[in-house]
């Protein structure tokens, strides 16, 4: 792990953008020795691994939940999660509702778009997001809360297209602002950046980075 590079990531950081330490595939060691050090906020992309995290680790932490999330897999998460960035459907957000209503909790979401030139990631497109939210069921969803949106952007050395993905999901963040949410002070997150393009997506407008690799190191995928 490295600190040096941690603290220089913090220190770099405006005012309103918060540092997710992405600890998939590391030990809780690992993202105890960073509690220790300051960081609240981490970041998992399987539920199980994060439920046995959160089950040996400080209850103070804040768990982001930011990869592809599975029906099933909600359970394991919705008594504890702070926010789940990966919001790719209405019905996964309705069980995600469904899960917050038995845990007793409003559980804050991302609407999470495809802004990449790869057809893996996952994502609305901005007419299934007016869809979803022009249905008469999204109002009902009582015990979800969208706070913004999350992006992932494509992969490649071309950081000028990085910045145009970026671009275009803070241009899509305006809008939803502008016309569903306006009156919601709580819509304000964009979710977007990692290790490679995160000074990019910052300059963009993030307000959550997505830090794994530069501050733990390359992820042991056989953990």
């Amino acid at each position: 792990m490295n600190i040096e590079k941690y603290d220089e990531i913090r220190a770099s950081l405006p005012a309103g953008v918060c540092l997710v330490a992405v600890s998939k595939f590391k030990p809780a060691e690992d993202i105890a020795a960073l509690y220790q050090h300051g960081q609240r906020v981490f970041g998992e992309n399987h539920a199980q691994e994060m439920k046995a995290k959160h089950e040996v680790l400080p209850q103070d932490i804040e768990w982001h939940f930011i990869g592809h999330l599975q029906t099933n897999k909600i359970k394991y998460i919705a008594p504890y999660v702070s926010l789940i960035h990966s919001i790719d459907s209405f019905d996964l957000l309705k069980e995600v509702n469904k899960h917050a209503v038995k845990n007793n909790r409003v559980i804050p979401c991302l609407l999470q778009f495809h802004i990449a030139d790869e057809e893996t990631k996952f994502g609305f497109t901005f007419e299934e997001c007016e869809a979803m939210l022009n249905d008469p069921g999204f109002i009902e969803l009582k015990n979800v809360e969208i706070h913004g949106v999350m992006g992932m952007a494509t992969f490649t050395d071309n950081m000028e297209q990085v910045r145009e993905e970026f671009q275009h999901l803070h241009q899509i963040f305006q809008e939803l602002k502008n016309i569903y949410f306006a009156q919601n002070p709580d819509f304000k997150e964009i979710s977007m950046g990692m290790s490679e393009d995160y000074p990019i997506a910052i300059e963009e407008g993030s307000t959550l980075i997505r830090i794994g690799s530069a501050i733990f190191g390359p992820r042991n995928y056989n953990v």
